[in-house]
Formats: C-alpha cells, sequence, structure tokens
C-alpha cells in the first residue's frame, strides 16, 4: 500500500491546517491534497521554490505529524513540497491516510487502462470535493468503467457525479462497496434533483 500511495493525491472531504515553519517565522496553510511523497498547501508566506520548510500538521484525529520538506512549484498562494522524511514519519503519514480514507473523510480517484478500457478507481469518500478530478477524468480522458468497490462513504454530490457519468456520457458503473450499491439503488430512483448539483440547473 504505501507504494501505491507514494504519488496519488489524497483530497479531504474537510480542508485540513498545517503549521509552516519558514525562514525562522511560523505560518499557517490549508493542505489542498496529500500523498506519502508529499503535499499540496496554500498558504499567504512567500515561500520560495528550493528552500526548506518544516510541515506539522495532523489529518482529522491523527497523531501530530511533524516532517521537513522542500519547496518544488509554486502557483500563486499554492505551494507543493516535497517530503524529507524518515520512516517514522512515514509510517505515520500512511496510518493518517489509511483512518481518514476508512472512515470516507479522505479520497482517492485514479484512472487505469487495461486492455484498451479505461477505469476511474474511487476510493474512500465518494463526495463533491472530488468533482474537479471527477469531470476531467471524465470529459478529457475518457472513462469506459468506475470501479466503486474501494468507497466508504457516499455523499448526495458523489453519487450526482456518478448519474451523470451513467446518463449522458454511458460510463458503466463497475464493482460496488456494500455502502455504494445501497445509495446507488435509491439514487436510480429519483436521479433529477441528483443531478442538478452536478449541473446547477
Amino acid at each position: 500500500m504505501l507504494d501505491q500511495r507514494r504519488h496519488q493525491r489524497i483530497r479531504f472531504s474537510v480542508p485540513q491546517k498545517i503549521t509552516i515553519g519558514y525562514g525562522g517565522e511560523i505560518g499557517e496553510g490549508v493542505i489542498e491534497n496529500l500523498s506519502l511523497s508529499g503535499l499540496m498547501m496554500r498558504t499567504p508566506m512567500p515561500l520560495e521554490i528550493s528552500r526548506n520548510v518544516g510541515c506539522e500538521f495532523s489529518v482529522f484525529d491523527s497523531p501530530l505529524i511533524d516532517v521537513p520538506a522542500a519547496v518544488v512549484s509554486r502557483v500563486c498562494d499554492l505551494f507543493g513540497v516535497r517530503f524529507q522524511q524518515g520512516p517514522i514519519s512515514q509510517i505515520l503519514i500512511d496510518d493518517a491516510i489509511s483512518a481518514a480514507l476508512a472512515s470516507g473523510k479522505a479520497s482517492i480517484l485514479s484512472v487505469h487502462e487495461l486492455g484498451g478500457r479505461k477505469t476511474m478507481r474511487i476510493t474512500g469518500g465518494l463526495c463533491g470535493i472530488l468533482r474537479s478530478d471527477f469531470m476531467h477524468a471524465l470529459t478529457r480522458m475518457g472513462v469506459d468503467e468506475i470501479d466503486l468497490e474501494g468507497v466508504t462513504a457516499v455523499e448526495q454530490a458523489g453519487l450526482a457525479l456518478c448519474l451523470v457519468a451513467a446518463n449522458r456520457h454511458r460510463v458503466t458503473i463497475g464493482a460496488q462497496s456494500p455502502c455504494f450499491a445501497e445509495a446507488w439503488a435509491q439514487a436510480l430512483t429519483a436521479p433529477g434533483p441528483l443531478e442538478k448539483l452536478v449541473t446547477g440547473t
């Protein structure tokens, strides 16, 4: 699991705060997404690429994670950092990610191709925070099937995305977890209001 998540972006249902140490100052930010190798965060601090920062954060109820990192990218107030971690911090990060996915408070969306067919796989929470990645995969990459076997929690906004995929883009809804299967069966009886969450109509 460690290798699989090294570069996968984990998004959170509720933004997670981060404390940043940089140039002798302490500031705050919000984590946009997290992987085992680094994170994207928003902060008003004037961080510079190639400089080192200290990152201190918790993922929901996880123990405090304190890890040094190097700034590797910047777009306005959005910064990408690569962790310079040891084995203990890597285990803490992986445990925090695992717990958040299991509770449905975090989500991973990935696209895999096998035999010419593209499958979108969602693990953790099926929620509105995935909308941008979901629609990008659907409309730009082309998806034949959605694998929802790893879904641990379902929001109406996530169901609406699946309805749009199935009804408008003819995407097959593939493997399903029990919680998704139950919610999906209910959604199919009255899809109209759910689609409005995506289309805004």
